[in-house]
């Protein structure tokens, strides 16, 4: 049961997060009332209508506050689970060591080919 509230909580904390996202940016900011009043369009007033809030601003007012209180939910619930006591890397495997059995062989050296006087490698005077 437990599982199933979380995974209940985070999908509508995931809903409205994404319901916020669309919602703030069909809305215009106050900007674009100001930048109207001063010749690019017809504006009621300086800084848009001081009326009461309209649709848009009070549903995004009331996902806000889903969200918020999804928000402590999620936290509340992640922190009810059991930890365990000590650090993390106690509980972590040790790698087993790799022992050589022997030493490596070496590795050969190629010979090199004999200089000769006047040849390719001669400096030039």
């Amino acid at each position: 049961m437990g599982g199933t509230l979380f995974n209940l909580v985070l999908l509508i904390h995931v809903l409205a997060g994404l319901g916020m996202i669309g919602l703030i940016l069909m809305q215009h900011g106050k900007g674009a009332d100001m930048g109207a009043a001063f010749g690019s369009g017809a504006s009621g007033s300086l800084f848009g209508s001081s009326g009461s809030a309209n649709f848009l601003s009070r549903t995004t007012a009331a996902l806000a506050t889903v969200f918020f209180i999804t928000s402590l939910s999620l936290a509340y619930m992640a922190s009810g689970t059991p930890k365990k006591s000590g650090s993390v890397v106690e509980g972590a495997p040790v790698p087993a060591r790799v022992v050589p059995d022997s030493a490596p062989a070496p590795v050969p050296v190629p010979e090199t080919a004999p200089v000769e006087e006047g040849g390719a490698n001669r400096i030039p005077e």
